[in-house]
């Protein structure tokens, strides 16, 4: 018997930047665990794709046209997941861009996009899906994904390592706020991944060499971070929040 604990059955949750890789998945796994998952992207197309594949499956998804940085995007979306789904209940701030190349060069467009997605998007979202809860009463859990690159820095990517360690400091911040209205919000920081984006760069030389580094010899597979995600969806981890639950294959601990 699976543990009542990690039951989702019923409760509303938003995946951003669900039109793609993690976010995909995570949709997926979070409708199998029973929840009523709401799509958010602003590819609605390959959302509406998601949604017959949930719905075939036996679960319930809504697509919702949604800019992360558009504060009014997300206050729309918000509204109309409830009404059509009811409470929101679940929060994964998965929507995120990289910029490539070296510091000297970066211009201030992609800066800018980097951090408007990154951080902003995640901040708006979590504000305006805590109001949410904190209005209907029930709490509920923001997850937001940060990354191992949050935690230490590395080359051609400063926008992102930026972003992702103000999103764990963001992350404590409203962990110690949000409290007191049964608000949950943790981070999950995932190390090098494969996904359609990086496979490319991780199948290369210097991928074998960064390969190598991680104590597990192995990148890391989307199914590597279902128990994690579900971990902090999911009352199993009700006595959790402020946490940076780090899923790297332990390379991060060489570091």
């Amino acid at each position: 018997m699976i543990n009542p604990l990690w039951n989702l059955q019923g409760r509303v949750a938003l995946v951003t930047g669900a039109s793609r890789g993690l976010g995909t998945y995570f949709a997926e796994v979070l409708a199998k665990a029973g929840a009523k998952v709401v799509l958010g992207a602003r590819d609605v197309e390959r959302l509406s794709d998601l949604a017959e594949r949930i719905e075939a499956e036996g679960g319930r998804a809504l697509p919702v046209s949604m800019d992360v940085a558009d504060p009014e995007s997300v206050k729309r979306a918000i509204e109309l997941a409830q009404t059509e789904l009811g409470p929101l209940r679940i929060v994964i701030n998965n929507a995120g861009v990289v910029a490539d190349g070296l510091a000297l060069d970066a211009s201030i467009d992609d800066w800018d996009r980097v951090i408007n997605t990154n951080l902003r998007g995640a901040w708006l979202t979590a504000q305006a899906s805590a109001q949410a809860m904190r209005d209907h009463g029930e709490g509920g859990s923001i997850v937001n994904i940060a990354s191992i690159l949050g935690l230490q820095g590395s080359q051609q990517v400063a926008s992102y390592c930026a972003s992702k360690g103000g999103l764990i400091n963001l992350t404590r911040a409203l962990a110690a706020e949000w409290a007191r209205y049964g608000i949950r919000v943790n981070a999950l920081a995932p190390g090098y991944i494969k996904t359609d984006i990086n496979q490319d760069f991780l199948d290369s030389k210097a991928g074998e060499h960064l390969r190598k580094a991680i104590p597990q010899k192995r990148f890391g597979r989307f199914q590597d971070l279902e128990g994690p995600l579900l971990l902090l969806a999911s009352d199993a981890g009700a006595y959790m929040t402020g946490a940076v639950l780090v899923v790297d294959g332990g390379h991060s601990s060489t570091l």
